[in-house]
């Protein structure tokens, strides 16, 4: 049986797409959407004819049936993956048959279509894929992930793949170690990189706003409500959501969010009707989901959702050898041209250091020391990096007794929630994985007390909401 060419061929060069599927019906269904659109289709209803039109020219889409009469659609991913790596394919897939799908997109698809197809989705598609971008870039952006160790090469090769794909990407790794950066190069050098990226703290959200922040609301749908709003999901469309700390994520949320991403559809507040968006998903988290789908915090449904492409994210720690040019680029963003040097013993107690907060944190001291240092180069003194910091976790509690040493411990994870979630209290007992009347409990019993002004944790003013903590028997610490 030969490839059944369409006859619809309006004039001139036309952007190729490759149509298989056994039904016919769908076939030119596809066909004269595609027709429509502009574009050229040729039509397949077996992987033997797929093979045979891929050998025969070359095409910018390939659309393929997951069933086929001598084979499944992941052949024809694999084989366009390993011969003609430049054509983006997507899968056409039964409804509610999204385990093929996930295999898909972890095999090199670029997304997929659930049947019956939707003619809209259909279009969003195409669109999207043929404006994924080829070869590597004057001004290659993947450069700004300073390091040639062998952890930070595997990483830019997987933005590389990824950048071509739809499939939503879940970058995982410590807090610091850059998985906003990474989401960002992502969009950078997708097809969306036309749209903006949006990225989004889940972690800092009142709950009582969630469904409003993310798919908006229509004008006096409640009180407050003076004119028409978009959610997060309208002002990303047609580029990127970033959804960082996606853990934090209230269950009842997870599953709204869940149907948005599956239907590509949502509905604002007080709207009747859906209306569509075109958004790539990306999530990151320092959590471990896997582990708070077991602990059930988080849904699994959305977990296998969001988890179709894992990006792990190495700590500072795992590539040391970095440092060294980690350290000259930061010197560069901070002070421009007039860099100044760095002392030989400096970089030998950097190199000691643990980072626990990865290349965040050395931005941090390394900004402290170009403040305090006084010479001609930065010494070891002024990054200020204590012998109790280098080893703290080995050194013991001291004379501490347990009691101290535990409420030390509480208050510190306690003030680093709550200055994650810039004071709001909701969202910091959530990220701790405790009730709110528990957080304010313990809240009081530290004497941490949360005002209007700066943030104060252990001694620092910071801009936000303002900690006062006091031990036990000290008075409260004024905010300033």
């Amino acid at each position: 049986m030969s490839v059944a060419r369409s006859e619809r061929r309006p004039r001139g060069e036309l952007s190729r797409v490759l149509v298989i599927d056994d039904e016919p019906d769908i076939r030119e269904l596809i066909d004269l959407t595609l027709s429509r659109m502009g574009l050229a289709a040729a039509c397949a209803g077996s992987v033997a004819e797929a093979r045979q039109a891929l050998a025969d020219g070359d095409f910018q889409l390939c659309l393929t049936d997951m069933r086929l009469p001598d084979g499944d659609g992941l052949e024809v991913v694999r084989f366009i993956a390993e011969h003609h790596a430049q054509t983006p394919v997507a899968v056409i897939t039964a409804y509610g048959s999204t385990e093929n799908a996930v295999a898909a997109l972890k095999a090199g698809a670029f997304d997929y279509l659930a049947k019956p197809v939707g003619l809209e989705q259909l279009r969003a598609l195409v669109k999207s894929a043929l404006r994924v971008p080829g070869g590597q870039h004057k001004d290659d952006p993947l450069q700004s992930l300073t390091g040639e160790s062998a952890a930070m090469q595997q990483v830019r090769g997987m933005i590389e793949k990824l950048a071509r794909s739809q499939a939503p990407i879940y970058i995982s790794g410590e807090s610091g170690s850059g998985k906003e950066l990474a989401a960002r190069l992502i969009h950078v050098r997708s097809a969306q990189s036309v749209g903006p990226f949006v990225p989004v703290n889940c972690g800092a959200i009142p709950e009582n706003l969630m469904e409003s922040e993310f798919f908006g609301y229509r004008k006096g749908a409640f009180t407050g409500a003076e004119s028409d709003r978009d959610g997060f999901f309208q002002t990303a469309s047609g580029g990127t959501l970033f959804l960082d700390e996606v853990a934090d994520l209230p269950l009842a949320m997870q599953v709204k969010l869940l149907r948005a991403i599956q239907e590509k559809r949502v509905r604002k507040i007080g709207a009747v009707t859906e209306e569509p968006v075109d958004v790539r998903i990306i999530c990151a988290t320092h959590r471990n989901l896997r582990d708070c789908v077991d602990k059930g915090t988080f849904r699994q449904a959305l977990y296998y959702r969001l988890n179709v492409i894992e990006l792990r994210m190495p700590s500072l720690r795992e590539r040391m050898e970095d440092i060294p040019s980690l350290v000259a680029a930061i010197l560069k963003k901070l002070c421009g041209d007039a860099i100044p040097q760095i002392s030989a013993v400096a970089l030998q107690a950097l190199a000691a250091y643990p980072f626990p907060g990865n290349v965040r944190e050395l931005e941090n001291i390394l900004e402290r020391a170009t403040a305090l240092c006084s010479g001609a180069a930065i010494e070891a003194e002024d990054l200020q990096l204590a012998p109790d910091e280098m080893g703290s976790e080995n050194h013991g509690r001291g004379s501490e007794t347990l009691d101290d040493y535990l409420n030390r411990l509480e208050r510190q994870a306690i003030l680093e929630a709550l200055q994650k979630t810039e004071g709001n209290r909701t969202a910091a007992a959530r990220l701790l994985g405790v009730t709110f009347r528990s957080l304010r409990y313990r809240l009081g019993r530290l004497g941490i007390e949360c005002c209007a002004g700066g943030v104060m944790a252990g001694g620092k003013v910071r801009a936000g909401r303002s900690l006062r903590t006091r031990g036990p028997g000290l008075p409260a610490a004024r905010c300033r």
